[in-house]
């Protein structure tokens, strides 16, 4: 999730567990624990703009690198605390708070290498937004009270808030994914794959796809928390081959790696962009949830065969939009 949601429940969670007279110096180690593991976007190389993506949510985000991570975050705190502190006061609030990271980024839908070195699986529990502006409201004003009344209390109900939440939105997911089984019933298709996963900021509104006869459908549903569900039925979009396009396009031996990087990444929800010609894009985001409109892909037509493929982001979110999201997610939009 993004780091102020990580610093804020590893403060959280480490303060619950810290006496009154150490709230502060806790709250700011746990803070700084759940922040650190984010660190690893920063192993780039400019020759290789895919190296993030290999890297990024990997070692630092498992659960065998916590003791490590929460031992490097105790003796930085030490340093930063100036003799205040020992590295044996920090320990405990650090590495508590380090361990909070992955799992968290686990309950999103990016991937998350929470089992290596032993297990490489991009982990992906499609159960909160990467934002969520109420669970992260929610532990702040949890950890500000907590450090302004000297309190365990606010912390830990801020907690339960959050573990209450988080089975909310399970709830939520296992509303949607019943949903996308009835469509796939409905449609008479025989679905290879799919997933569910919440649109930005909200567990209300969902991107439903999966994979059926060589194409990708796509839909936008609607699980309000009291009231009827609507689905807002989506386009369809070929899967990629590597073979047919490597047919119209012949392609260097780096390109060809760089694509399998690039598809386990996107966990083969890999297609050619419809809007950028000689792009292949991850299908699984997009800005409308029930459009192929990806948000980043890799640029294969335009880089040079003796050069890694350069990574493409697609941001910026036009007016019409915008609006079509809201309407959505407001259930103001026509299904």
């Amino acid at each position: 999730m993004d780091p102020i949601t990580q610093s804020v429940l590893g403060a959280a969670l480490a303060q619950s567990v810290a006496r009154p007279k150490d709230l502060r110096r806790a709250g700011f180690a746990g803070a700084l624990g759940g922040f650190l593991p984010d660190a690893d976007v920063l192993i780039r190389w400019p020759s290789d703009p895919l190296l993030f993506l290999d890297y990024h949510r990997q070692f630092t985000h498992s659960l065998a690198f916590i003791p490590i991570g929460g031992a490097l975050t105790a003796a930085l705190c030490a340093l930063l605390f100036r003799g205040k502190a020992q590295v044996r006061q920090l320990l405990l609030p650090a590495t508590l708070g380090w361990a909070t990271h992955g799992v968290l980024d686990a309950c999103t839908s990016y991937g998350t290498y929470l089992y290596w070195p032993f297990d490489l699986e991009r982990v992906a529990w499609h159960v909160i937004s990467i934002i969520d502006p109420v669970f992260t409201v929610a532990l702040l004003l949890g950890v500000l009270l907590t450090t302004r009344r000297k309190a365990t209390r606010p912390a830990r109900v801020s907690l339960i808030f959050a573990l209450a939440y988080i089975t909310l939105c399970s709830l939520q997911l296992q509303r949607a994914q019943g949903i996308q089984d009835a469509l796939v019933r409905e449609r008479g298709h025989e679905a290879l794959r799919g997933e569910v996963k919440p649109s930005l900021g909200n567990n209300i509104l969902f991107r439903s796809f999966y994979e059926s006869d060589d194409r990708f459908y796509v839909d936008a549903v609607r699980v309000p928390w009291f009231g009827s569900t609507q689905i807002y039925p989506g386009e369809s979009y070929p899967t990629f081959s590597l073979e047919a396009f490597q047919a119209m396009h012949p392609l260097s031996e780096l390109h060809i790696a760089d694509i399998e990087r690039f598809r386990y990444f996107s966990a083969d929800f890999l297609v050619e962009d419809p809007r950028y010609e000689g792009i292949l894009s991850d299908f699984r985001y997009a800005a409308v949830p029930n459009a192929v409109a990806p948000l980043w892909g890799v640029d294969v037509l335009g880089t040079p065969p003796d050069k890694h493929l350069a990574f493409r982001q697609f941001s910026v979110i036009g007016a019409v939009d915008r609006k079509r999201f809201l309407g959505m997610l407001l259930g103001k939009e026509a299904p």
